[in-house]
């Protein structure tokens, strides 16, 4: 895949924050489709809910049938943010608009090539109204999965944001795509990203720029079909230490042992810079707990702190690089 970039789409490119997006995300990891990796605490947590969801809307089933990891799958049930700070119902209330005639469009082009779905997906798929069913089980979704952890899994997209933003506007456009996805490369010689992994094809974004879309539960992710924007979605940093030791059962690493699993959740945490608040929040810990991990840090010499306008921001040291990267586990901040 290769996508001509121009100056004016480095010029009108930006990031943004899709809650649908991690609602749909999550989905298709407990459908299978993508590893669970360091999220497997959640998705054990979640899946009785995830189970009673599933019988209780058929059109979970049908989502599944529509997605491809390497081809088109239907852009309407998830569309891309067309705008910064977008709510879970606005970009529900974009899947509503969908005329039917392009959901069947999109639909089709989902399943083109593969046997159509049978029994209750295929009644859902075939329904006039599919397109409303579809936001339905798209509403109780979010409800039920997203919703309860939205506060926690904003703070670590928004800490992601604001990283790349500030590596965009300090370095440019090539340091704010590095790192993104080790699939993807930016030639700044003649304007392409070239993609791989995904169809033989050629897309100019034409002014309309890029949408960069961090995610806590998806993977790569492309999105260049007309009329929906054009993003590209990414895993987010700092994804791993979100919530907590992968497996509660399982042994301290090097890290927990030499300073305790606390602070260990906190250096790991820091791959990202993040203010005392942010951490408390992804954490689940209380404020003043985080504070005094982040004192015992910093003077071991394995943070530091900076002053941006109101806010006091935490990072880690090389020392805290080190620490982390040498005795940490395999399940380290890092996506």
């Amino acid at each position: 895949m290769r996508i001509e970039v121009s100056s004016g789409d480095v010029a009108a490119s930006r990031f943004a924050i899709s809650p649908l997006g991690e609602t749909m995300a999550a989905l298709r990891l407990f459908a299978g489709v993508q590893t669970a990796g360091p999220l497997l605490p959640w998705v054990r947590r979640h899946r009785d809910r995830y189970q009673a969801l599933r019988r209780a809307q058929p059109g979970i089933a049908a989502l599944r049938a529509l997605y491809r990891p390497h081809g088109y799958s239907a852009d309407f049930v998830q569309p891309p943010p067309d705008g910064v700070g977008l709510s879970f119902t606005d970009q529900l209330a974009v899947i509503r608009r969908t005329p039917l005639d392009r959901a069947r469009d999109e639909i089709g082009r989902s399943l083109d090539g593969r046997p159509p779905p049978t029994g209750a997906a295929g009644r859902f798929l075939a329904a006039d109204d599919v397109v409303d069913r579809f936001a339905d089980a798209i509403d109780a979704a979010w409800r039920a999965l997203i919703a309860p952890d939205w506060p926690r899994l904003r703070a670590i997209l928004e800490r992601d944001v604001i990283y790349r933003a500030g590596r965009l506007t300090t370095y440019g456009w090539s340091a704010a795509l590095a790192g993104l996805d080790a699939r993807l490369h930016w030639d700044p010689e003649s304007g392409t990203i070239t993609v791989a992994g995904f169809a033989a094809e050629r897309h100019r974004l034409g002014g309309r720029g890029l949408l960069l879309v961090p995610t806590v539960f998806g993977a790569l992710s492309l999105h260049l079909d007309p009329p929906w924007p054009y993003a590209i979605g990414y895993r987010a940093r700092g994804v791993a230490g979100l919530f907590g030791p992968p497996d509660a059962d399982r042994a301290a690493d090097g890290l927990d042992r030499l300073i305790g699993p606390g602070r260990a959740a906190v250096l790991r945490a820091l791959a990202v810079p993040a203010t005392t608040s942010q951490l408390a929040v992804q954490l689940g810990a209380a404020v003043g707990t985080v504070g005094g991990q982040l004192a015992v840090l910093r003077d071991a010499g394995l943070v530091h702190r900076t002053r941006i306008g109101r806010e006091v921001r935490y990072e880690r040291s090389a020392l805290g690089d080190a620490l982390s990267d040498t005795l940490g586990d395999a399940f380290s901040a890092e996506p």
